[in-house]
Protein backbone atom coordinates (compact mmCIF):
# COMPACT_ATOMS: atom_id res chain seq x y z
CA UNK A 1 0.00 0.00 0.00
CA UNK A 2 1.37 3.37 -0.91
CA UNK A 3 2.24 5.89 1.70
CA UNK A 4 -0.38 8.60 2.04
CA UNK A 5 0.77 11.97 0.77
CA UNK A 6 2.03 14.53 3.26
CA UNK A 7 -0.72 16.94 4.22
CA UNK A 8 1.16 19.69 5.97
CA UNK A 9 -0.77 22.98 6.06
CA UNK A 10 -0.11 26.51 7.31
CA UNK A 11 -0.82 26.88 11.03
CA UNK A 12 -3.69 29.29 10.43
CA UNK A 13 -5.43 26.80 8.20
CA UNK A 14 -4.71 24.01 10.68
CA UNK A 15 -6.27 26.00 13.51
CA UNK A 16 -9.36 26.68 11.38
CA UNK A 17 -9.74 23.05 10.35
CA UNK A 18 -9.39 21.69 13.84
CA UNK A 19 -11.56 24.33 15.41
CA UNK A 20 -14.24 23.05 13.04
CA UNK A 21 -13.32 19.45 13.79
CA UNK A 22 -13.55 20.04 17.53
CA UNK A 23 -17.05 21.48 17.11
CA UNK A 24 -17.96 18.48 14.98
CA UNK A 25 -16.56 16.16 17.63
CA UNK A 26 -18.63 17.82 20.33
CA UNK A 27 -21.75 17.60 18.14
CA UNK A 28 -21.13 13.91 17.42
CA UNK A 29 -20.64 13.20 21.12
CA UNK A 30 -23.89 14.96 21.98
CA UNK A 31 -25.81 13.01 19.32
CA UNK A 32 -24.22 9.70 20.27
CA UNK A 33 -24.56 10.07 24.04
CA UNK A 34 -28.09 11.37 23.76
CA UNK A 35 -28.96 8.38 21.64
CA UNK A 36 -27.44 6.13 24.29
CA UNK A 37 -30.09 7.35 26.70
CA UNK A 38 -32.96 7.15 24.24
CA UNK A 39 -35.35 4.26 24.01
CA UNK A 40 -34.06 2.01 21.22
CA UNK A 41 -36.63 -0.42 19.78
CA UNK A 42 -35.99 -3.96 20.92
CA UNK A 43 -35.46 -6.87 18.62
CA UNK A 44 -32.86 -6.67 15.90
CA UNK A 45 -33.52 -10.10 14.47
CA UNK A 46 -31.58 -11.01 11.35
CA UNK A 47 -33.67 -10.11 8.26
CA UNK A 48 -35.34 -13.11 6.70
CA UNK A 49 -35.65 -13.80 3.01
CA UNK A 50 -33.36 -12.85 0.15
CA UNK A 51 -31.95 -9.35 -0.33
CA UNK A 52 -32.48 -6.55 -0.94
CA UNK A 53 -33.51 -5.69 2.60
CA UNK A 54 -34.55 -2.15 3.32
CA UNK A 55 -33.58 -0.55 6.62
CA UNK A 56 -36.52 0.60 8.73
CA UNK A 57 -37.45 4.25 8.93
CA UNK A 58 -36.75 5.67 12.42
CA UNK A 59 -39.95 6.41 14.29
CA UNK A 60 -42.01 4.51 11.71
CA UNK A 61 -42.17 7.64 9.56
CA UNK A 62 -43.53 6.66 6.15
CA UNK A 63 -42.01 8.59 3.26
CA UNK A 64 -42.25 8.05 -0.47
CA UNK A 65 -39.14 7.22 -2.48
CA UNK A 66 -39.34 10.70 -3.93
CA UNK A 67 -38.59 12.09 -0.47
CA UNK A 68 -35.57 9.90 0.28
CA UNK A 69 -32.02 9.38 -0.91
CA UNK A 70 -31.46 5.85 -2.14
CA UNK A 71 -28.25 4.31 -0.79
CA UNK A 72 -27.15 0.73 -1.47
CA UNK A 73 -25.33 -1.35 1.12
CA UNK A 74 -23.33 -4.11 -0.61
CA UNK A 75 -22.26 -6.66 1.99
CA UNK A 76 -22.05 -10.41 2.52
CA UNK A 77 -24.91 -11.02 4.96
CA UNK A 78 -24.78 -14.78 4.45
CA UNK A 79 -22.00 -17.29 3.88
CA UNK A 80 -18.52 -17.30 5.41
CA UNK A 81 -18.36 -13.52 5.98
CA UNK A 82 -22.03 -13.22 6.88
CA UNK A 83 -21.53 -12.41 10.57
CA UNK A 84 -19.20 -9.50 9.82
CA UNK A 85 -21.38 -8.21 6.98
CA UNK A 86 -24.54 -8.44 9.05
CA UNK A 87 -22.84 -6.63 11.91
CA UNK A 88 -21.94 -3.74 9.60
CA UNK A 89 -25.50 -3.71 8.23
CA UNK A 90 -26.90 -3.64 11.77
CA UNK A 91 -24.60 -0.72 12.55
CA UNK A 92 -26.05 1.34 9.69
CA UNK A 93 -29.55 0.69 11.02
CA UNK A 94 -28.45 1.75 14.49
CA UNK A 95 -26.94 4.96 13.10
CA UNK A 96 -30.14 5.81 11.22
CA UNK A 97 -32.08 5.34 14.44
CA UNK A 98 -29.64 7.34 16.55
CA UNK A 99 -29.62 10.28 14.13
CA UNK A 100 -33.41 9.98 13.63
CA UNK A 101 -32.76 10.22 9.92
CA UNK A 102 -35.85 9.84 7.73
CA UNK A 103 -34.58 10.94 4.31
CA UNK A 104 -32.21 8.05 3.59
CA UNK A 105 -33.45 4.73 2.23
CA UNK A 106 -30.75 2.14 2.92
CA UNK A 107 -31.13 -1.17 1.08
CA UNK A 108 -28.85 -4.17 1.65
CA UNK A 109 -27.75 -6.36 -1.27
CA UNK A 110 -26.09 -9.66 -0.34
CA UNK A 111 -22.79 -9.95 -2.20
CA UNK A 112 -22.40 -13.54 -0.97
CA UNK A 113 -25.08 -14.49 -3.50
CA UNK A 114 -23.04 -12.95 -6.31
CA UNK A 115 -21.34 -9.57 -6.31
CA UNK A 116 -22.10 -8.85 -9.99
CA UNK A 117 -25.80 -9.50 -9.52
CA UNK A 118 -25.85 -7.43 -6.34
CA UNK A 119 -24.28 -4.30 -7.85
CA UNK A 120 -26.33 -4.52 -11.05
CA UNK A 121 -29.51 -4.74 -9.00
CA UNK A 122 -28.39 -1.83 -6.82
CA UNK A 123 -27.74 0.39 -9.84
CA UNK A 124 -30.96 -0.68 -11.57
CA UNK A 125 -32.92 0.18 -8.42
CA UNK A 126 -31.76 3.78 -8.72
CA UNK A 127 -29.35 3.98 -5.79
CA UNK A 128 -27.18 7.10 -5.96
CA UNK A 129 -24.42 5.91 -3.62
CA UNK A 130 -22.94 2.51 -2.78
CA UNK A 131 -21.55 1.62 0.63
CA UNK A 132 -19.32 -1.44 0.33
CA UNK A 133 -18.28 -3.98 -0.61
CA UNK A 134 -16.36 -5.54 2.24
CA UNK A 135 -13.91 -7.83 0.49
CA UNK A 136 -11.03 -6.31 -1.44
CA UNK A 137 -11.45 -8.71 -4.34
CA UNK A 138 -15.03 -7.50 -4.86
CA UNK A 139 -14.21 -3.80 -5.14
CA UNK A 140 -13.14 -3.88 -8.79
CA UNK A 141 -16.20 -5.89 -9.80
CA UNK A 142 -18.50 -3.37 -8.14
CA UNK A 143 -16.59 -0.40 -9.54
CA UNK A 144 -16.83 -1.79 -13.09
CA UNK A 145 -20.60 -1.44 -12.89
CA UNK A 146 -20.90 1.59 -10.62
CA UNK A 147 -18.45 3.90 -12.40
CA UNK A 148 -20.15 3.86 -15.84
CA UNK A 149 -23.45 4.50 -14.08
CA UNK A 150 -22.01 7.52 -12.27
CA UNK A 151 -22.58 5.98 -8.83
CA UNK A 152 -19.74 6.68 -6.36
CA UNK A 153 -18.60 4.08 -3.83
CA UNK A 154 -17.47 4.23 -0.22
CA UNK A 155 -15.88 0.84 0.27
CA UNK A 156 -15.15 -0.87 3.58
CA UNK A 157 -12.06 -2.41 1.97
CA UNK A 158 -8.47 -1.28 2.56
CA UNK A 159 -7.16 -2.24 -0.90
CA UNK A 160 -5.49 0.99 -2.04
CA UNK A 161 -5.12 -0.42 -5.55
CA UNK A 162 -8.85 0.10 -6.05
CA UNK A 163 -9.02 3.69 -4.79
CA UNK A 164 -9.67 6.70 -7.02
CA UNK A 165 -12.17 7.74 -9.70
CA UNK A 166 -15.07 8.03 -7.24
CA UNK A 167 -14.04 4.95 -5.27
CA UNK A 168 -13.31 5.96 -1.66
CA UNK A 169 -11.86 3.63 0.96
CA UNK A 170 -13.26 3.83 4.47
CA UNK A 171 -11.30 0.74 5.52
CA UNK A 172 -8.36 1.27 7.84
CA UNK A 173 -5.22 1.52 5.73
CA UNK A 174 -2.25 -0.52 7.04
CA UNK A 175 0.31 1.95 5.68
CA UNK A 176 -0.85 4.56 8.18
CA UNK A 177 -0.76 2.06 11.03
CA UNK A 178 2.77 0.99 10.15
CA UNK A 179 3.99 4.57 9.79
CA UNK A 180 2.48 5.62 13.12
CA UNK A 181 3.94 2.79 15.21
CA UNK A 182 7.37 3.02 13.55
CA UNK A 183 7.60 6.75 14.28
CA UNK A 184 6.53 6.15 17.87
CA UNK A 185 9.08 3.37 18.35
CA UNK A 186 11.84 5.54 16.90
CA UNK A 187 10.89 8.33 19.30
CA UNK A 188 11.26 5.85 22.18
CA UNK A 189 14.83 5.01 21.16
CA UNK A 190 14.36 2.01 18.86
CA UNK A 191 16.52 2.61 15.80
CA UNK A 192 17.25 -0.70 14.06
CA UNK A 193 14.18 -2.34 12.56
CA UNK A 194 13.38 -5.74 11.11
CA UNK A 195 10.17 -6.93 9.50
CA UNK A 196 8.11 -10.07 8.94
CA UNK A 197 5.57 -9.88 6.08
CA UNK A 198 3.36 -12.50 4.41
CA UNK A 199 3.98 -13.71 0.87
CA UNK A 200 1.00 -11.91 -0.64
CA UNK A 201 -0.02 -8.63 -2.22
CA UNK A 202 -0.69 -7.31 1.27
CA UNK A 203 2.80 -8.39 2.30
CA UNK A 204 4.46 -6.69 -0.66
CA UNK A 205 2.70 -3.45 0.17
CA UNK A 206 3.57 -3.80 3.84
CA UNK A 207 7.22 -4.32 2.85
CA UNK A 208 7.17 -1.08 0.90
CA UNK A 209 5.34 0.74 3.70
CA UNK A 210 7.81 -0.43 6.34
CA UNK A 211 10.79 0.51 4.19
CA UNK A 212 9.48 4.03 3.63
CA UNK A 213 8.38 4.49 7.24
CA UNK A 214 11.73 3.48 8.74
CA UNK A 215 13.61 5.73 6.36
CA UNK A 216 11.21 8.58 7.00
CA UNK A 217 11.62 8.20 10.76
CA UNK A 218 15.41 8.25 10.45
CA UNK A 219 15.89 4.63 11.51
CA UNK A 220 17.85 1.77 9.98
CA UNK A 221 16.05 -1.05 8.19
CA UNK A 222 18.18 -4.14 8.81
CA UNK A 223 16.10 -6.82 7.06
CA UNK A 224 12.58 -7.82 6.02
CA UNK A 225 11.69 -11.49 5.63
CA UNK A 226 8.67 -13.09 3.96
CA UNK A 227 6.70 -15.99 5.41
CA UNK A 228 3.94 -18.24 4.13
CA UNK A 229 2.44 -18.77 7.58
CA UNK A 230 3.96 -22.21 8.12
CA UNK A 231 6.09 -23.00 11.15
CA UNK A 232 9.08 -23.78 8.92
CA UNK A 233 8.92 -20.43 7.11
CA UNK A 234 8.49 -18.51 10.37
CA UNK A 235 11.49 -20.23 11.95
CA UNK A 236 13.61 -19.60 8.84
CA UNK A 237 12.62 -15.93 8.72
CA UNK A 238 13.51 -15.50 12.40
CA UNK A 239 16.97 -17.01 11.87
CA UNK A 240 17.61 -14.79 8.84
CA UNK A 241 16.65 -11.67 10.78
CA UNK A 242 19.07 -12.58 13.56
CA UNK A 243 21.86 -13.22 11.07
CA UNK A 244 21.28 -9.87 9.33
CA UNK A 245 22.61 -7.83 12.24
CA UNK A 246 21.56 -6.12 15.45
CA UNK A 247 17.80 -5.45 15.59
CA UNK A 248 15.94 -3.80 18.44
CA UNK A 249 12.38 -3.75 16.98
CA UNK A 250 10.56 -6.20 14.70
CA UNK A 251 7.30 -5.34 12.96
CA UNK A 252 5.05 -8.32 12.15
CA UNK A 253 2.70 -7.19 9.36
CA UNK A 254 0.18 -9.99 9.76
CA UNK A 255 -2.82 -10.96 11.86
CA UNK A 256 -2.77 -11.83 15.55
CA UNK A 257 -2.64 -15.59 14.99
CA UNK A 258 0.53 -15.32 12.89
CA UNK A 259 2.07 -12.82 15.30
CA UNK A 260 1.48 -15.17 18.25
CA UNK A 261 3.26 -17.96 16.34
CA UNK A 262 6.12 -15.70 15.23
CA UNK A 263 7.16 -14.11 18.51
CA UNK A 264 8.45 -17.36 20.11
CA UNK A 265 10.45 -18.09 16.95
CA UNK A 266 12.07 -14.66 17.16
CA UNK A 267 12.95 -15.25 20.80
CA UNK A 268 14.43 -18.69 20.07
CA UNK A 269 16.50 -17.22 17.23
CA UNK A 270 18.18 -14.76 19.57
CA UNK A 271 16.00 -11.64 19.34
CA UNK A 272 15.09 -11.96 23.00
CA UNK A 273 14.88 -8.23 23.70
CA UNK A 274 13.49 -6.92 20.43
CA UNK A 275 10.35 -4.81 20.78
CA UNK A 276 7.46 -6.41 18.90
CA UNK A 277 5.42 -4.09 16.67
CA UNK A 278 2.29 -4.78 14.63
CA UNK A 279 -0.54 -3.29 12.59
CA UNK A 280 -4.17 -2.50 13.31
CA UNK A 281 -5.07 -6.07 12.29
CA UNK A 282 -4.36 -6.93 15.92
CA UNK A 283 -7.13 -4.67 17.16
CA UNK A 284 -9.77 -7.10 15.88
CA UNK A 285 -8.12 -10.18 17.42
CA UNK A 286 -8.80 -10.77 21.12
CA UNK A 287 -6.29 -13.64 21.25
CA UNK A 288 -3.45 -11.12 21.16
CA UNK A 289 -4.17 -9.93 24.70
CA UNK A 290 -4.62 -13.47 26.03
CA UNK A 291 -1.16 -14.59 24.93
CA UNK A 292 1.67 -13.97 27.38
CA UNK A 293 4.26 -13.73 24.61
CA UNK A 294 2.49 -10.70 23.15
CA UNK A 295 2.58 -8.65 26.35
CA UNK A 296 4.24 -5.30 25.75
CA UNK A 297 3.81 -5.40 21.95
CA UNK A 298 2.83 -2.13 20.27
CA UNK A 299 0.61 -1.35 17.32
CA UNK A 300 -1.25 1.70 15.99
CA UNK A 301 -5.00 1.76 15.49
CA UNK A 302 -8.09 3.91 15.76
CA UNK A 303 -9.21 4.72 19.29
CA UNK A 304 -11.56 2.31 21.08
CA UNK A 305 -13.03 4.93 23.43
CA UNK A 306 -16.26 5.65 21.54
CA UNK A 307 -16.47 2.08 20.24
CA UNK A 308 -17.00 0.76 23.77
CA UNK A 309 -20.10 2.94 24.23
CA UNK A 310 -21.34 2.02 20.77
CA UNK A 311 -20.82 -1.68 21.52
CA UNK A 312 -23.04 -1.40 24.60
CA UNK A 313 -25.81 0.16 22.51
CA UNK A 314 -25.38 -2.46 19.82
CA UNK A 315 -25.66 -5.33 22.31
CA UNK A 316 -28.77 -3.79 23.85
CA UNK A 317 -30.51 -3.74 20.48
CA UNK A 318 -29.18 -6.83 18.69
CA UNK A 319 -28.41 -9.12 21.62
CA UNK A 320 -24.80 -9.81 20.61
CA UNK A 321 -21.47 -8.02 20.41
CA UNK A 322 -20.64 -6.13 17.22
CA UNK A 323 -17.73 -6.88 14.94
CA UNK A 324 -14.93 -4.34 15.46
CA UNK A 325 -15.28 -3.53 11.76
CA UNK A 326 -18.95 -2.58 12.17
CA UNK A 327 -18.01 0.91 13.30
CA UNK A 328 -17.34 1.70 9.64
CA UNK A 329 -21.01 1.09 8.90
CA UNK A 330 -22.08 3.43 11.66
CA UNK A 331 -19.61 6.12 10.64
CA UNK A 332 -20.60 5.91 6.97
CA UNK A 333 -24.18 6.79 7.88
CA UNK A 334 -23.03 9.76 9.99
CA UNK A 335 -21.04 10.95 6.98
CA UNK A 336 -23.97 10.57 4.58
CA UNK A 337 -26.37 12.26 7.01
CA UNK A 338 -24.06 15.27 7.13
CA UNK A 339 -23.71 15.47 3.35
CA UNK A 340 -27.42 14.83 2.80
CA UNK A 341 -28.29 18.16 4.36
CA UNK A 342 -27.32 19.81 1.07
CA UNK A 343 -28.08 16.90 -1.26
CA UNK A 344 -31.20 17.25 -3.36
CA UNK A 345 -33.20 14.03 -3.54
CA UNK A 346 -32.99 12.37 -6.94
CA UNK A 347 -29.74 14.04 -7.96
CA UNK A 348 -26.28 12.53 -8.05
CA UNK A 349 -24.44 12.22 -4.77
CA UNK A 350 -22.28 15.36 -4.21
CA UNK A 351 -19.02 13.44 -4.25
CA UNK A 352 -16.87 16.57 -3.88
CA UNK A 353 -18.20 16.94 -0.35
CA UNK A 354 -16.34 13.79 0.66
CA UNK A 355 -12.97 15.53 0.34
CA UNK A 356 -13.90 18.33 2.73
CA UNK A 357 -10.61 19.36 4.36
CA UNK A 358 -12.36 19.65 7.72
CA UNK A 359 -12.93 15.91 7.69
CA UNK A 360 -15.53 13.93 9.59
CA UNK A 361 -15.95 12.61 13.11
CA UNK A 362 -17.20 9.15 13.97
CA UNK A 363 -16.88 6.25 16.39
CA UNK A 364 -13.34 5.64 15.15
CA UNK A 365 -12.35 9.28 15.60
CA UNK A 366 -11.39 11.90 13.03
CA UNK A 367 -10.95 10.94 9.40
CA UNK A 368 -11.03 12.54 5.99
CA UNK A 369 -10.90 11.41 2.39
CA UNK A 370 -8.07 12.44 0.11
CA UNK A 371 -8.47 13.27 -3.55
CA UNK A 372 -7.00 9.89 -4.50
CA UNK A 373 -9.87 8.08 -2.76
CA UNK A 374 -7.90 6.97 0.29
CA UNK A 375 -8.79 7.99 3.82
CA UNK A 376 -6.56 9.55 6.43
CA UNK A 377 -7.12 8.82 10.12
CA UNK A 378 -5.74 10.07 13.40
CA UNK A 379 -4.32 6.95 15.08
CA UNK A 380 -3.23 6.11 18.60
CA UNK A 381 -0.58 3.64 19.75
CA UNK A 382 -1.81 0.74 21.86
CA UNK A 383 0.03 -1.84 23.94
CA UNK A 384 -1.05 -5.44 24.44
CA UNK A 385 -1.43 -6.16 28.13
CA UNK A 386 -3.04 -9.02 30.04
CA UNK A 387 -6.60 -9.25 28.73
CA UNK A 388 -6.72 -5.77 27.22
CA UNK A 389 -5.24 -3.19 24.90
CA UNK A 390 -4.05 -0.01 26.61
CA UNK A 391 -3.50 3.36 24.92
CA UNK A 392 0.09 4.48 25.48
CA UNK A 393 0.15 7.38 23.00
CA UNK A 394 -3.19 9.08 22.19
CA UNK A 395 -4.22 10.01 18.69
CA UNK A 396 -3.09 13.50 17.67
CA UNK A 397 -5.76 16.18 17.75
CA UNK A 398 -5.18 17.12 14.15
CA UNK A 399 -3.83 15.60 10.96
CA UNK A 400 -1.04 18.19 10.73
CA UNK A 401 -0.02 17.19 14.25
CA UNK A 402 0.26 13.52 13.31
CA UNK A 403 3.20 11.79 14.92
Amino acid sequence: MTIAASLAAPQAQSDRIWSTAKRATALFALIFLAACQSVIPKGGQRPSGPPPVESPDPGNVVLSDGDRHRVALLLPVSGADGDVGQSIANATTLALLDTRNTNIRMTTYDTALGVDAAVKKAVADGNKLILGPLRSDDVVAVANVAKPAGVPMISFSNDVGAAGQNVFLLGHLPNQSIDRVVKYAKAQGYTRFGGIVPKSVYGQRALSNLTNSVRGAGGTLVSIQEIDGSTASIDAAARKLTAAGAIDAVLIADNGRVAIATVPALRRAGLSNAKILGTDLWNIDATVTSNAGMRGAWFASVSDNMFRQYADKYRARFGKSPSRLSSMGYDSVLLIARVAQDWKVGTRFPVTRLTDADGFIGIDGAFRFLGNGMSERALEVQEAQAGKFVTIDPAPRGFTQAK
